[in-house]
């Protein structure tokens, strides 16, 4: 029975030993997808997937790249986390483009492949706000420092250096066959079955110069999708969304300060003030903007306390402008983030108009002389149907009044109301 029972025991023990042995032949291959511009939120997503996979021990990453660019400095990023990584990167521009920054990590992959129909290049540097002048010191700087990065990246993964550099000074760009033929991209492929066809067994150059033998079958694949915060937060980190949500907050806080008891434009104004917080910590914003547009906001509310008969609203206007000119920073950066001047101008002007107006129209309210009221009795004339020493009986405004002077006024004199307390009104006789 013993005998019996060891039997058991060492074939289940082998069964389990093979099919360990089984799984480990398994190839976990990763896929992720980055469809979005490049910013420090893809950022964090794309270093986590790949430190994920070196600690899984996977045998390949594949990025699926759709992007018009990015920040530099993401990029660099990136760029850092696949070089040291472990783990073989195949970054497969598929969808439609991979632009600018993706250019950067396309070429900087272990194994660069497109898909038929697709483009990449155009990775000239501009500013967050557009392009600066073309002799510009600094432009100059930044366009050699991203042409040597360039160079770089291509010679240690042995493609053509000089394709890529000519990307980056005369914002070149290439469709997958142009791409394929001047040796920028190792493969043209459809999907991720016909690259780990392509893949199998094929010796692969690694950024440290070491060789390494892919073996990618039989192969399990997974795939790693972005948080809700991080897709709530990729959505947030463009510049001309920002701009909306921190002029609407700054419209609706101006809107329940001069109408107070609305609450609806003060929480709405609260909740994108809020918003545009969360997008600071992505884009790189201004501080000198943000006072400017508050210096503005400030004009507008001295305007309603200090007649400048118009030119303090004027200057909140031109406040407001400048300082959605100069939101956010122009240091050199990647195309593909940035937006449009004119849509951030447009945003600017829209509002700084709607307060002017607003601001106009209750100027003249509050200092209009009030017509209802006891306070809308004062310096009204009227006759006084009594002796007045010092009470008597006055009528104002038709109406009948009691009221004080503090010198006799005779029935039938003409009066003038000088002040109201409750009920009883003060005068004095017109001479």
């Amino acid at each position: 029975m013993k005998k019996v029972l060891w039997v058991g025991v060492t074939a289940l023990l082998l069964l389990g030993a093979a099919g360990a042995a089984e799984e480990s032949d398994v190839a976990l291959i990763y896929t992720v997808t980055l469809d979005d511009a490049i910013h420090p939120i893809t950022a964090s997503f794309l270093i986590g997937a790949i430190d994920q996979a070196n600690d899984q021990d996977a045998r390949l990453l594949i990025i699926r790249l759709d992007t018009p660019g990015g920040l530099m400095s993401s990029m660099e990023e990136i760029i850092e986390a696949i070089t040291r990584s472990r783990v073989p990167v195949v970054v497969f521009v598929d969808g439609s483009k991979a632009a600018s920054a993706g250019f950067f990590l396309t070429i900087a992959s272990d194994v660069a492949v497109m898909a038929p129909g697709t483009r990449f290049g155009a990775a000239h540097p501009v500013g967050i706000m557009g392009d600066a002048p073309e002799d510009s010191p600094m432009m100059d700087k930044v366009e050699n420092d991203a042409a040597a990065y360039a160079r770089t990246l291509a010679e240690n993964r042995g493609r053509n250096a000089e394709a890529a550099e000519q990307a980056v000074r005369e914002s070149s760009s290439y469709t997958e066959k142009e791409a394929l033929q001047l040796g920028l991209i190792d493969y043209v492929a459809s999907d991720e079955g016909q690259i780990l066809s392509l893949l199998e067994g094929v010796e692969i150059r690694r950024f440290d110069g070491t060789v390494e033998t892919l073996r990618l079958t039989p192969a399990r694949m997974m795939s790693l999708d972005m948080t809700s915060s991080e897709r709530f937060l990729s959505v947030l980190a463009s510049p001309a969304l920002a701009a909306l949500l921190f002029f609407v907050g700054i419209l609706g806080l101006y809107i329940e300060f001069t109408h107070p008891g609305l609450i609806a434009p003060g929480l709405i104004g609260g909740i994108c003030l809020l918003l545009f917080a969360f997008s600071t910590q992505v884009l790189p914003v201004n501080w000198v903007g943000i006072a400017l547009v508050v210096l503005g906001l400030v004009m507008f509310v001295l305007e309603l306390q200090i007649p400048s008969y118009g030119f303090l609203t004027l200057g909140g206007i031109g406040c407001l402008i400048l300082g959605s000119l100069l939101l956010f920073r122009g240091a050199p950066e990647m195309p593909g983030i940035a937006a449009a001047r004119w849509i951030i101008l447009s945003i600017a002007a829209s509002a700084a108009v709607l307060m002017g107006i607003l601001t106009t129209l209750v100027a003249r309210v509050w200092r209009h002389r009030p017509v209802t009221g006891l306070s809308g009795l004062l310096t009204e004339e009227g006759t006084a149907l009594t002796d007045i020493n010092p009470d008597g009986r006055v009528f104002v405004h038709g109406e009948y009044w009691n009221a004080r002077a503090v010198q006799p006024i005779q029935k039938g004199a003409r009066v003038r109301v000088t002040g109201a307390h409750d009920l009883l009104l003060e005068v004095k006789e017109i001479p």
